[in-house]
């Protein structure tokens, strides 16, 4: 009987043990998380202290621990503001930050690569935060045409590696 009391400790104790958090290892993949849908959550509200997206990562503070998540490797995620009167330059992309002038407004947006595929061709409007979220596909060259209100732009980028997560130069005329 004590075989077995001792077994099932041990059994219980390394299951457990297995089940801990490893708080020295805060990178997690794209396949314990869907990054996609938590990208949304994050542009959608403020339910993280700091949030950022490079060309590469979802970079989340909240409540002092700092935890990395791996993008998709074939996509890349772009985030847009187009606007009338102010902007703000920027680089990388703070889903918790960034705030652009036209918030909850729809838009006529087209975005076609180099090879003139159509990736979006749609009336979107904008988050609450002034931005356009986009996923295209990595290492191509776009051009994003905006419609807005009879004012419209034009405007080329990448997604290629280190490329610009937050356009912000984006003047409707």
């Amino acid at each position: 009987m004590k075989k077995y009391l001792v077994f099932a400790f041990l059994s219980v104790t390394l299951i457990v043990a297995g089940c801990g958090n490893d708080s020295a290892s805060n990178e997690s993949t794209s396949s314990e998380i869907d990054v996609k849908e938590f990208v949304a959550e994050l542009s959608a509200s403020n339910i993280v202290e700091s949030a950022s997206i490079d060309d590469e990562n979802l970079l989340v503070e909240d409540g002092g621990d700092q935890d990395t998540y791996e993008l998709p490797e074939d996509e890349f995620f772009v985030s847009a503001a187009p606007y009338m009167t102010y902007t703000h330059p920027c680089e990388v992309h703070s889903l918790t930050g960034c705030q652009g002038e036209l918030a909850n407004e729809e838009m006529k947006v087209k975005i076609t690569d180099e090879e003139g595929e159509v990736h979006i061709d749609e009336t979107m409007t904008t988050l609450e935060n002034g931005f356009l979220d986009f996923w295209l596909p990595r290492d191509k060259n776009y051009t994003m045409e905006v419609n807005y209100e009879g004012n419209t732009l034009e405007h080329d980028f990448s997604t290629f590696e280190g490329d610009n997560t937050c356009l912000t130069d984006l003047q409707l005329n």
